[in-house]
């Protein structure tokens, strides 16, 4: 894979990025209902950024979600694809993200889900 033709970058002392298991249960819910439950959430630092939780497609129910065709591309994870929540009778408009096919160097998060905390009732970890 040609890195200037894909626009990838490699995290470094400049950007860092980690991930790590979260540990602990995490809840998100919308709508009253019960959208991802997992106890196997990975939690990635980038930067200054604040820690994003994702979450496996297996412990969230993807019936509740409708892929959009809205996309954003970051630098060091890929091109990232987006969902919305559609739940008794609300949406949340591209409430949640995933990278399809993340870099290389991000090939943990390929198959798991982040979610907006504004856009969603709650996201709880205990």
């Amino acid at each position: 894979m040609n890195k200037a033709a894909t626009g990838m970058k490699l995290p470094g002392p400049d950007h860092p990025i980690t991930i790590s298991r979260n540990g602990g249960r995490v809840r998100v819910t919308f709508a009253g209902r019960v959208i991802a439950d997992t106890t196997q959430a990975l939690r990635l630092a980038e930067a200054s950024y604040k820690p994003v939780l994702y979450i496996p497609r297996s412990d969230a129910d993807m019936s509740a979600l409708q892929a959009t065709d809205h996309h954003t591309h970051c630098p060091y994870k890929g091109d990232a694809s987006y969902f919305s929540i559609v739940a008794d009778g609300r949406t949340a408009a591209n409430a949640v993200w995933s990278y399809e096919q993340p870099f290389p160097a991000m090939s943990q998060i390929k198959e798991y889900l982040a979610f907006y905390p504004d856009r969603v009732d709650k996201i709880e970890e205990a």
